[in-house]
């Protein structure tokens, strides 16, 4: 028998890209080549990069009831639709049909650990609201499981299952030597740069810590993603590192981005605080070693490395990377290590234990 399952697509018009969009478009990409499971999606604006690369037939589309609404109002609120079968959304919502059965991914609980005020209030009560309404709730971590039953003591363990992410098979060490296409990104040296993934502007990512340690290193910055450099960055960069020391990279497919990291002396990813940390195993399956701190989830998924550092102490990050530097068999042995543990993860095991989520749940009710 089909497993029926309405998607809710909203996280796609929330983000052009990032690490929720990249989840859940490896989620569908698979639901929309398997047979036995029966999907039909509900729809909003977007220019998101990854839902241009998903094929959904229109047939399989519902009518949004919010499509007057801005994406910023239609976010907070749950379908009134009459749907039957299980209900799986991107972001929070979940489905008031009593013919239906909702089932809810926790990312992370980064507003309930460094937001304050409405903000965190409104995103912590959507949270809450859909957790409290779902009958299986799905983490990807155990350290966002060890958050939850934490800040929600009363939820039954048993309704929450850990599914790790998967990494990208664009993610390798590559057979041809990678310096050859280096020079059409810049003019930094195979294994003299470091690298700095994502979001620079929360203040629990550390940005401003890893260019006090690419300063104190010496140490080239490439920077990929986060949104355009704005002035008062600008200014910072230059000050600290240079106009010639660092260069940024605003939008990056898999495939570039795994040049970077096969030519990088690091990834440096000093975030107090993550659901996962998927840059972590992008870098380690492409070759690159991985300086981070030892918070939250990451001693978790990282794997046993020499290259995690306890707390924010700049000269002890500086000393790592100047071991990389010196130090080959040091170097080669974090990247074996990494390669090794990011063979743990991968999309299609991620696939598999979703869609045993799906049955079980289905199979307790309909």
């Amino acid at each position: 028998m089909k497993v029926k399952i309405t998607y809710d697509n909203i996280i796609f018009s929330l983000q052009k890209a990032g690490g929720i969009s990249v989840v859940w478009y490896e989620l569908l990409n698979r639901v929309l080549n398997d047979t036995e499971i029966d999907s039909q999606f509900i729809e909003h604006k977007s220019n998101n990069i990854f839902r241009n690369q998903l094929n959904i037939r229109t047939d399989t589309i519902l009518e949004n009831p919010y499509s007057k609404f801005p994406v910023s109002c239609q976010r907070y609120l749950n379908l009134k639709l009459e749907i039957s079968g299980l209900f799986h959304s991107s972001y929070y919502r979940t489905s008031n049909s009593k013919k239906s059965i909702n089932i809810t991914t926790v990312h992370d609980f980064t507003y309930e650990h460094f937001r304050s005020g409405i903000t965190k209030n409104i995103h912590s009560y959507q949270k809450y609201r859909a957790i409290q309404n779902s009958k299986k709730i799905i983490c990807i971590s155990e350290n966002t499981k060890k958050d939850l039953l934490h800040l929600y003591p009363h939820i039954d363990e048993n309704k929450v299952a850990v599914i790790y992410n998967g990494v990208s098979d664009n993610y390798k060490v590559l057979d041809v030597n990678p310096t050859n296409v280096l020079a059409e990104f810049m003019s930094f040296k195979t294994k003299e740069y470091a690298i700095y993934v994502g979001d620079r502007k929360s203040e629990y990512k550390n940005f401003v810590l890893g260019v006090e340690v690419c300063k104190d290193s010496k140490t080239p910055l490439v920077i990929v993603g986060g949104g355009q450099i704005t002035s008062m960055e600008q200014k910072f960069l230059n000050q600290k590192l240079g106009k010639s020391f660092y260069v940024h990279f605003e939008n990056l497919l898999n495939e570039s981005l795994n040049i970077l990291y096969n030519n990088a002396l690091c990834l440096l990813y000093l975030s107090s605080y993550e659901g996962f940390g998927l840059p972590i195993i992008e870098a380690q399956k492409a070759g690159c070693p991985v300086i981070a701190l030892e918070k939250s989830s990451i001693p978790e998924i990282i794997g046993p490395v020499s290259t995690m550092i306890s707390n924010k102490n700049i000269p002890e990050i500086v000393e790592v990377i100047k071991i990389l530097k010196s130090n080959n068999s040091f170097f080669y042995n974090q990247v074996n290590i990494g390669l090794n543990n990011s063979q743990r993860f991968s999309w299609d095991k991620f696939y598999k234990q979703t869609k045993d989520v799906y049955k079980e749940i289905n199979n307790l009710y309909f």
